[in-house]
């Protein structure tokens, strides 16, 4: 797909299990590399960085897909040995869609700066057919 004018490869997450997964435990990403996150309809959302090892930028896309929110997202320190899960999830810095958001864009961090992607700009994506894949 192109996202401001540059190619990208991205995986899809279209099932809640490969959605809460995301990049994690991913040692790197290449430069036009990444996910693209697909939920079944336009709600709200937000990302955290659970077992991210290398930085990661996010844009949210709305139902049509133009951009809504973008950040770049920084690694966490690693779940601690004893920590529950519960603890390790509310001591992690959420990023929020702000707006209704059906699609989300992950990729290295600091690509979507670099590319010049800003809110507001529609990336060109076959919604509704994707929407319909969505788990």
């Amino acid at each position: 797909m192109q996202i401001a004018g540059e190619p990208f490869e991205l995986e899809l997450a279209l099932d809640p299990e490969t959605r809460y997964r995301g990049l994690g435990g991913r040692a790197s990403i290449e430069p036009n590399g990444g996910m693209l996150f697909v939920f079944p309809g336009p709600v709200p959302q937000r990302f955290v960085m659970r077992d991210c090892l290398v930085a990661i930028d996010i844009a949210f896309l709305d139902a049509g897909g133009r951009v809504v929110a973008i950040h770049e997202m920084q690694t966490e320190p690693p779940q601690r040995p004893g920590e529950s899960d519960a603890a390790y999830e509310a001591r992690l810095r959420v990023y929020r869609s702000v707006f209704p958001a059906q699609f989300a864009v992950e990729t290295a961090g600091g690509r979507l700066r670099d590319i010049g992607l800003v809110v507001g700009q529609r990336i060109a994506l076959d919604t509704s057919r994707l929407g319909l894949r969505a788990r």
